[in-house]
């Protein structure tokens, strides 16, 4: 969806609608999209400033990175971001703390359907978990130690790892 920057009103434009994505857009390389992607967003003009706030809310599924298992993941964020011409870009010696939400653009045309994707892929963890205390799989067989214990015998600590455990130790 290309909103026109020249020709914002002073009221501005809002968009409340669902968007679809492929789930290939997804930074996250098994998430797959259980539910459309909703948006509620404003975006306004002042002078050379055209910002962008809203609320991006989907649901989808993420496979856990210590047991595997699929698990869904509800995203329901706010944003709020400000867009200047690029030129002032240029003329900007330093990154302050309130450019981080301060995004340029150079075309006379801003893409939402970009903006929204980008706002959903900052809303994903680094590592996916089911659950925060997941224990993951049993290194031997492979079973998921939630679901049931293993009779497999889990080794000590690896020996090569010894000495860093003694360092820890003298720290406390």
């Amino acid at each position: 969806m290309l909103i026109d920057i020249d020709k914002l009103t002073k009221d501005g434009l809002a968009v409340n609608r669902d968007f679809e994505y492929p789930s290939a857009a997804l930074v996250e390389e098994d998430a797959v999209f259980l539910k459309p992607v909703h948006v509620e967003v404003t975006v306004s003009k002042l002078e050379d400033q055209v910002r962008v706030k809203g609320r991006v809310s989907t649901l989808l599924r993420f496979t856990c990175s210590r047991c595997l298992t699929p698990f869904e993941f509800p995203v329901d964020s706010r944003f709020d971001l400000v867009y200047l011409p690029e030129e002032l870009e240029d003329l900007k010696e330093e990154l302050e703390e309130e450019d981080v939400n301060t995004l340029y653009y150079s075309a006379p045309q801003l893409d939402l359907r970009e903006v929204i994707l980008e706002q959903l892929n900052l809303t994903f963890p680094l590592r996916p978990l089911c659950a925060e205390d997941c224990p993951g799989i049993c290194p031997v067989c492979g079973i998921v130690i939630r679901d049931g214990a293993c009779s497999c015998a889990v080794a000590g600590a690896e020996p090569r790892l010894e000495s860093l455990k003694s360092l820890m130790k003298d720290k406390k």
